[in-house]
């Protein structure tokens, strides 16, 4: 698992107020999309000391073995993505088009420029040209797209999930079994060892009541990134992505995370 993106302490925050805001249905389709952009800004990985708690907290699909047709599925995918993209390489028609920043004033490596109604509408098809959210690198006062984000229900099977994009060429993920912390004790999520939040040591219901915090098993659904303009398959669907590998940073592809190549 690579390291964070971005600053924790400020997105896990943003996380916990979004979840306060729709409290307590993240369920509700005004929630989930919400909370589908935050998890996203957050990243994926941790600082170290946290590392050791982030298995709990992610629940990601396994590679499969190809099958015919899986390649061209998933090539299709990027196709169609490509020239409806196009449109946004200037960030300023994303915002036209009804997508919204999400922590604009919070320093990141990517930025989510989310679509609220295309992600409610994912909930009930899968549309290449209509992503929930346009991924973005920021360069002075302008952003770069690189690629884009497509959400699923969380209830979606491996199945349903793989009649999207093919589970032998990518990866879907979700965030898992969070605690949230009482109210008015959010500041603890932002320790150095916390036990709250996606980065806390505390990832059952008993562990969470016990402290007094209210458990949360999912936190929004199924995820995906693709970076279209990449050359090779797992790039386009890299799991994790970032500008340059860190000095301890650990790096994989595909085939680490499963144990296996993928042979395209």
């Amino acid at each position: 698992m690579k390291r964070i993106l971005i600053p924790v302490a400020m997105c896990l925050m943003g996380l916990l107020l979004l979840a306060q805001e729709h409290d307590h249905d993240p369920a509700s389709p005004a929630g989930q999309s919400d909370l589908n952009a935050t998890t996203e800004a957050m990243g994926h990985g941790h600082s170290h000391e946290d590392h050791e708690h982030m298995g709990a907290h992610m629940h990601m699909t396994e590679l499969r073995a190809a099958k015919p047709g899986d390649n061209a599925q998933a090539q299709k995918v990027v196709d169609q993505a490509r020239p409806a993209l196009e449109r946004y390489r200037d960030y300023r028609m994303a915002l036209a088009d009804g997508f919204k920043i999400f922590l604009p004033n919070v320093p990141q490596k990517m930025y989510h420029f989310t679509n609220y109604q295309y992600a409610i509408g994912e909930a009930f098809r899968f549309d290449a040209t209509k992503p929930t959210s346009l991924l973005y690198e920021k360069h002075g006062d302008d952003y770069k797209l690189i690629g884009a984000m497509y959400t699923a229900p969380v209830r979606f099977s491996e199945e349903q999930l793989n009649e999207r994009v093919p589970l032998s060429m990518a990866q879907w993920h979700q965030h898992v079994n969070m605690c949230k912390p009482p109210k008015g004790r959010e500041i603890e999520m932002l320790g150095k060892k916390p036990r709250f939040g996606l980065a806390g040591s505390i990832s059952t219901q008993e562990e969470c009541e016990v402290a007094g915090g209210t458990f949360m098993p999912h936190l929004f659904g199924w995820m995906v990134h693709m970076y279209p303009w990449e050359k090779t398959p797992d790039e386009i669907w890299s799991v994790e992505r970032q500008l340059k590998d860190k000095p301890g940073a650990e790096h994989h592809d595909h085939g680490d995370m499963a144990g296996m190549e993928h042979k395209h």
